[in-house]
């Protein structure tokens, strides 16, 4: 594959509007006839927006999170199933940056820039909780690794080009192996029946005898021991993707009660648009959109603060403010996306309209990790000013 290689920020927004523009116009279809995006996906590897956090030295644009944040709320807003294949791609190019050796980061950043894209098998199922990893890594004699495990909600692992998979050693460490995709003992099941996000392919993963060799293998457990930014920048992508769904819902109702709906006549209004109290439910449902695009580009500067000198404190900081976000932007989501309904009127439940995608996928979407959890983390922090825990998801 040949991929263009983006210069900059400035030309990363403008790839990332084009693509959105083009990804929106097959969304609905894609969604209700569950039409994987491949072609899609295609189009977003050769137009270089996936190699877009490369470092400089390594001839990537070395973008900062600000721009990344909005690259991914422009897709979210278009298809948030595509939004989200990508986000595991990001995550892992970073773990990459912070525990490659400099061989690693040659190899892998020149896969990167040549369009391969990384997919991803984190989560399993049947554990005691979400960081209860037992997918092993088994030393072999001469060097390499066995790794042997079952993996679930494996978004982009469908159609990616390298599988990173989080497992533990002897030691019981957590490392990530970068295994291809067609490696021998792996197996890709496409049985994801989620009723939202219906195209991420977020099936299973099996992983029997997959043999590893050791320049394959990073150590994750590093990234947890000191100041760290990796939960960071993984949760503030996610809170991209739930404001995009919030500004695509709010778009999609406007848009159909400018055309397809009929004031209430009690109004007294000639249109739809002249109902006070359809302005009025307008203008609060905008008021939530925007704090939420403001709290995503407030945590996305704290990121880049951070990046620019990572102490315990900015690391602590940058925390914090995407927890904030992220719990705005899925509330957010889930209320638009409901509201479209509530200001558009009874005709927009149709099911051939296929308007409640917004709904499902905000709802599947913000299941990702409980918000509850990160309040309690703002809270603390506000009256004992405890820093937030190193864990991955915050």
């Amino acid at each position: 594959m040949t991929a263009h290689v983006i210069a900059d920020d400035a030309e990363a927004l403008a790839v990332a509007a084009e693509l959105a523009d083009a990804f929106r116009a097959g969304a609905a279809r894609r969604d209700a006839e569950r039409v994987l995006p491949r072609a899609e996906l295609d189009r977003l590897s050769a137009s270089g927006l996936l190699a877009v956090t490369v470092p400089a030295e390594h001839g990537g644009a070395d973008v900062g999170a600000a721009t990344l944040a909005e690259v991914f709320r422009l897709l979210g807003a278009a298809d948030p199933s595509l939004a989200q294949i990508p986000q595991s791609h990001f995550v892992y190019v970073n773990v990459i940056r912070r525990q490659g050796t400099t061989e690693q980061r040659t190899f892998f950043f020149a896969e990167v820039l040549a369009g391969r894209r990384f997919g991803n098998a984190q989560s399993e199922a049947g554990t005691k909780h979400v960081q209860d990893i037992r997918t092993r890594l088994t030393p072999r004699p001469d060097g390499s690794y066995r790794l042997d495990g079952v993996k679930h909600y494996s978004t982009g692992a469908l159609f990616a080009d390298w599988i990173p998979v989080l497992a533990r050693a002897d030691d019981d460490d957590l490392h990530v192996a970068y295994v291809p995709r067609d490696a021998p003992g792996l197996t890709v099941v496409d049985d994801w029946d989620g009723m939202g996000q219906r195209t991420t392919a977020s099936g299973t993963v099996h992983l029997e005898g997959v043999e590893v060799p050791a320049d394959r293998v990073l150590p994750h457990h590093l990234t947890f021991r000191g100041p760290q930014l990796h939960g960071a920048v993984a949760q503030l992508l996610h809170a991209a993707i739930d404001a995009g769904i919030a500004s695509g819902a709010l778009t999609e109702a406007a848009a159909f009660v400018r055309t397809r709906s009929r004031p209430w006549f009690e109004s007294g209004a000639d249109t739809a648009v002249e109902d006070p109290l359809l302005v009025q439910r307008f203008g609060e449902l905008a008021l939530r959109v925007r704090a939420s695009e403001a709290l995503l580009k407030e945590a996305a500067r704290a990121v880049d603060a951070a990046r620019a000198g990572l102490t315990d404190d900015s690391a602590a900081e940058a925390s914090l403010a995407v927890a904030a976000a992220k719990v705005q932007a899925a509330e957010t989501a889930v209320e638009v996306a409901s509201a479209l309904f509530e200001v558009s009127g009874t005709r927009s439940a149709l099911d051939s309209l296929n308007l409640h995608r917004y709904w499902r996928d905000a709802r599947t979407h913000t299941l990702h990790d409980p918000p509850r959890w990160k309040l309690q983390h703002l809270g603390r922090h506000v009256l004992t000013g405890a820093r937030p825990p190193r864990h991955g998801l915050l």
